[in-house]
């Protein structure tokens, strides 16, 4: 397989989270519904950070049953770990205080009584929320990113039936994560425009195309780890936020529905690419 055949099985995996993309069109859903698809979008996330963080910490616990039996590389495994912990903090702690600033700059403004300052409200809302659906999208992003880097280095390693196999499981589990990101719109009653929903969707799926391209020239560890590591600690954020966002729309009892039926359609999406041998 050349590389341009490789790099073009990656922009397939990469593609079908626009297959989710459109139940951000929705107009005006019902209120448990609204509940339900945020909960929902909380749950596959859950999961992705499940899945997420088995794969950054394994080459971690290779290292220390290696020193278990007496011999491991511990410069290799303090560089590792300080990798994942880095990552895990930039991801979490970024979006923390990139909202913190966000806030600040909207609690400055001065609003007047009446029906005006209820539109700004409004618009507050709305932008609050379109811009959880791109940190969504980020998140999936940078783990999107590592799964591309997979994809390529079995490529660039002459193991084509597993990078065919990989594509094809990837590209099956990321039809699933369109939906975790317009869940939380559906949730804030906002109906995305088309142009957004692009740019979610390349934001979240592109990388897959990138990762894929990058690891058909070199494969790196540390790098590997990084962007799963950055992907869990934007994650964390996010289905925190999901979870709040639940809780305060009164609809408790169909959040933690959505929640199990959201991390089973992610594991029901693992389990396939287990099952094909990838």
């Amino acid at each position: 397989m050349t590389t341009p055949e490789t790099v073009l099985l990656g922009a397939v995996a990469g593609s079908t989270i626009f297959l989710g993309l459109p139940l951000g069109r929705l107009k005006n859903p019902r209120p448990r519904l609204k509940a339900f698809l945020n909960a929902l979008s909380a749950g596959i996330l859950l999961f992705l950070l499940f899945d997420i963080l088995e794969n950054a910490t394994s080459p971690l616990e290779t290292l220390v049953e290696d020193a278990a039996k007496g011999s491991t590389d511990w410069a290799r495994f303090a560089g590792l770990a300080f990798v994942y912990v880095v990552g895990l903090s930039a991801g979490l702690l970024s979006l923390l205080y990139l909202g913190a600033w966000q806030r600040a700059r909207r609690g400055g403004r001065t609003l007047s009584v009446g029906p005006g300052a209820m539109a700004v409200a409004e618009a507050d809302l709305t932008r609050t929320t379109l811009q959880l659906g791109m940190s969504i999208a980020v998140g999936i992003g940078l783990h999107n990113f590592s799964e591309g880097l997979a994809i390529g280095q079995a490529a660039n390693s002459g193991e084509m039936q597993l990078a065919v196999l990989l594509v094809v499981g990837f590209a099956l589990h990321n039809a699933t994560e369109g939906f975790g990101i317009v869940g939380p719109l559906a949730a804030g009653g906002v109906r995305a425009s088309w142009p957004y929903l692009l740019g979610a969707g390349l934001l979240a799926g592109g990388p897959t195309f990138v990762g894929t391209l990058v690891g058909t020239q070199f494969a790196n560890e540390y790098v590997f780890v990084l962007f799963l590591a950055l992907a869990a600690g934007a994650i964390i954020y996010v289905v925190a936020e999901l979870l709040f966002t639940g809780r305060r729309m009164g609809a408790w009892s169909i959040t933690v529905w959505g929640l199990l039926i959201g991390f089973l359609v992610g594991l029901a999406t693992e389990l396939v690419i287990v099952a094909a041998g990838a």
